[in-house]
């Protein structure tokens, strides 16, 4: 799942780790404030935690979202208005009423759904960092979400507990650093060659060959996909089209129309975006190929969904 984020320029305050970005407008069901606070972890935790997203958002009516598939995990540390995840494929998948869960890599979209007043913590993990901090191999949690009271060991639960007590969002991102530090610190590390496997990956942009990769491990294409569906949660072939999908949707969200266009250039309109060039750029055979991926992936077609993003600011 993909959530979309309000754009900083740089972090500041609480020695340059936090940012603190208030949206106005948005769609009618929201407030018309919403809150972001942006933490950094500390430097040790870098390499696996990219960044800390707390939250503070109302909905006076029921705000439904769709969630696009991502082959990272979600993890949510709530307190407040409780949320519903739905998969429209399968209602086992989902979960209802719940403040805090993990959602698994996921290979298709889901919903989300949530009325009052939710506050919380947002963390979007690679996988392999996730199989660490959660114990227990991702294919366990391949398209679902689970409440964080029907994991293992409870400590998801007692921190949840603790972050809601903590008061202050440096506070929580600081309580947040310590409990993951112990948390890897007393897991064992992957198996090496998978690491490197999903960094190849990564480093592709989901264009390299699995060929090539199971050769360059000196495995065979079974063995590389067996281990793959078992730590990570999808398959060698299914990660990588989800990592070049994430590339040309973090376009719609992140960085824009125009990514790497420097500040100040105009954006273009609704409409003006070759998605040609964009298919290209990031891998796919053409438009078409793009727009399928899309419409598996985000349950919408890439101008669709850029229509439809909330205005900024």
């Amino acid at each position: 799942m993909t959530a979309t984020r309000p754009a900083i320029s740089a972090p500041r305050g609480a020695a340059g780790r936090i940012a603190t970005v208030r949206r106005a407008g948005g769609l009618a069901a929201v407030a018309p404030v919403d809150e972001f606070v942006l933490g950094l972890p500390e430097v040790s935790l870098r390499p696996f935690v990219n960044r800390y997203v707390g939250y503070r958002q109302r909905a006076d009516i029921p705000l439904v979202r769709r969630e696009s598939a991502g082959v990272f995990v979600v993890l949510i540390l709530g307190w407040g208005a409780p949320l519903d995840v739905t998969d429209p494929r399968s209602a086992q998948r989902g979960v209802t009423s719940v403040d805090s869960f993990v959602a698994g890599t996921f290979d298709g979209w889901c919903t989300t759904r949530t009325v009052g007043v939710g506050e919380g913590v947002e963390l979007l993990l690679a996988p392999l960092t996730a199989r660490r901090l959660l114990g227990l191999p991702l294919s366990e949690l391949t398209n679902r979400a689970v409440g964080v009271g029907q994991l293992p060991g409870g400590w998801l639960d007692r921190l949840r507990g603790r972050l809601a007590e903590t008061p202050g969002w440096s506070e929580r991102f600081a309580l947040l650093d310590r409990v993951l530090a112990a948390r890897l610190a007393a897991s064992p590390p992957v198996d090496a060659r998978l690491d490197w496997a999903w960094r190849w990956l990564v480093s592709s942009g989901g264009r390299g060959s699995v060929g090539v990769l199971a050769d360059e491990l000196g495995w065979s294409r079974r063995h590389l996909a067996s281990r793959f569906r078992q730590e990570v949660g999808l398959p060698p072939k299914m990660a990588a089209r989800l990592l070049r999908f994430q590339r040309a949707y973090a376009v719609l969200t992140d960085v824009g129309p125009t990514a790497g266009a420097p500040a100040g250039v105009d954006q273009p309109e609704v409409g003006a975006v070759d998605w040609a060039t964009v298919a290209t750029r990031y891998g796919y055979y053409d438009q078409s190929h793009l727009i399928r991926d899309f419409r598996q992936f985000a349950g919408a077609t890439p101008a669709a969904l850029f229509a439809a993003r909330a205005p900024a600011g």
